[in-house]
């Protein structure tokens, strides 16, 4: 039995859209082992129980790429991250189904080669990087359409705080509310942002993170989008931690470096919204992992 261990992802992070992305405590397992049948799918819903399921399409697509045939298999998933809500749901199944594939096939490819694989599959890397790699990565597609990422240790004095509402926000509409152009002036607020972002998150420094991750190019549209946004972004603010959209939301992560406060934001923000998932994490380093029975 082939056992992959893969951590969800926080992508955007403010000012990183597309590009920034973080490996976070929370895991989803998935299992591949031998079967009698072609394909047998064990532990999701009826209707991702069959070929078009996507941790299928990414391990058929390593057995492709390695030339080898594609085994009868059995898949169970043993999944802990919310759908759609923008933890990186899609990148744990590609990286799953990949790494089990290779790992089935005595482990010919490299992180990288993985790497390029899973963004064919995802479309953008933001998410999958950290995914494989773990900790926080910046990620982009050189001219060559080769994937390029570096990787960035995240202080370990840094708390976050997962807030996963009961309702989905879907990536299309996501994509769809935000503008087709921007200008000069905010391109280059982004960019200057970006990069203090990623060295603050290093450091730990909440007073640059708190200032750095105010992003211009997604989150003031995506906002909309989720109803509860401006009561979870005054929780944080309350315990002087800050706050952004994960991936396309409707989750909303926040950042503190004070234990204290990060208890406070929990109580807070449950108590605000009983229905809804909050998760204390941590930067998840290993990023995904496999073993074998």
């Amino acid at each position: 039995m082939i056992r992959i261990k893969v951590p969800a992802t926080s992508a955007n992070i403010g000012v990183g859209f597309d590009c920034m992305g973080l490996a976070v405590s929370l895991y989803s397992t998935i299992t591949f082992e031998p079967s009698s049948d072609k394909l047998e799918i064990v532990g999701c819903p009826d209707e991702f129980k069959n070929e078009d399921n996507l941790v299928y399409q990414a391990f058929v697509k390593c057995c492709n790429f390695l030339n080898e045939p594609v085994p009868n298999v059995k898949i169970t998933i043993d999944n802990t991250i919310p759908v759609a809500r923008g933890l990186g749901s899609s990148a744990i199944c590609i990286v799953a189904g990949l790494k089990g594939a290779n790992t089935w096939f005595n482990g010919p490819l490299a992180n990288d080669e993985i790497l390029d694989l899973a963004t064919q599959m995802e479309g953008h890397p933001d998410n999958v990087s950290p995914a494989i790699y773990g900790n926080l990565g910046v990620s982009f597609v050189d001219e060559d359409q080769n994937v390029q990422t570096v990787h960035f240790n995240v202080s370990p004095d840094l708390h976050f705080i997962a807030m996963i509402p009961n309702y989905k926000v879907s990536t299309e509409e996501a994509r769809s509310i935000l503008p087709n152009e921007m200008s000069y002036s905010d391109a280059i607020y982004q960019m200057s942002h970006l990069g203090a972002l990623a060295k603050a998150l290093e450091l730990g420094d909440m007073k640059v993170i708190h200032s750095a991750i105010k992003d211009k190019m997604h989150e003031p549209y995506r906002a909309t989008l989720i109803p509860d946004y401006k009561q979870a972004k005054e929780i944080c603010k309350n315990s002087n931690g800050t706050m952004y959209i994960s991936g396309s939301g409707s989750t909303m992560m926040a950042i503190t470096a004070d234990g204290m406060a990060a208890d406070k934001i929990i109580s807070d923000a449950t108590k605000a919204f009983p229905d809804w998932e909050i998760h204390h994490l941590s930067v998840d380093k290993k990023g995904a992992t496999s073993e074998v029975d």
